[in-house]
């Protein structure tokens, strides 16, 4: 995974879906493991204490007949308010496809236009990427190593699945209306709404 904030944001996405225990957690950043890298309980288990001691989430320890307790952890309003600032920032131009995936992972904490100005961005990316394969491509000449041709054609054909998803999800998803501006006017007795 990215960094340790990167992954202390990711889990309060995670927790703010549901409450869930660092097992749990663990249990589902596995299931995506080749989308994303899945932290290690070495630092999955110190970032839920860093979280805990910020004040961005709580445990509650539930008892368990012949198990060890469970903790459970849910997210905090400051925890919340943490995670909003952070969804609400541009994923960076370099970011790389699994930072990207992570913050899909976490679609529902980001308002429609939120969702659609992050797809919309990293279409750009992946375009500017796939351009800059294909003249790649171009000016390479017959000679070139058979590892380096099946690196270019695989990245080719990432770049080109990925920006048909982009456009297909685009595509799906509804719209804002882009806002309207109301004036109203005094006429006589009357108010207009232009």
């Amino acid at each position: 995974m990215a960094n340790t904030m990167s992954i202390r944001r990711f889990i309060l996405g995670l927790l703010a879906r549901q409450s869930m225990s660092g097992y749990d957690i663990k249990r589902f950043l596995k299931s995506l493991s080749w989308l994303i890298d899945s932290p290690s309980f070495g630092s999955l288990y110190p970032a839920l204490h860093a979280l805990l001691e910020d004040g961005l989430v709580t445990v509650e320890v539930v008892p368990r007949q012949d198990k060890p307790p469970r903790k459970i952890y849910s997210v905090t309003d400051a925890g919340r308010q943490v995670l909003r600032r952070w969804m609400d920032q541009p994923v960076p131009s370099d970011a790389s496809l699994k930072a990207f995936v992570m913050h899909l992972i976490l679609a529902s904490n980001l308002s429609p236009a939120g969702l659609i100005a992050r797809l919309q961005q990293r279409r750009a990316q992946v375009a500017a990427h796939h351009l800059a394969l294909e003249q790649t491509a171009q000016t390479m000449d017959e000679g070139i190593d058979l590892g380096e041709r099946l690196a270019l054609d695989y990245g080719l054909a990432v770049a080109t699945a990925e920006l048909a998803w982009l456009d297909r999800t685009l595509a799906r998803l509804p719209q804002p209306s882009p806002s309207v501006e109301v004036e109203t006017v005094q006429s006589g007795s009357a108010t207009l709404i232009v």
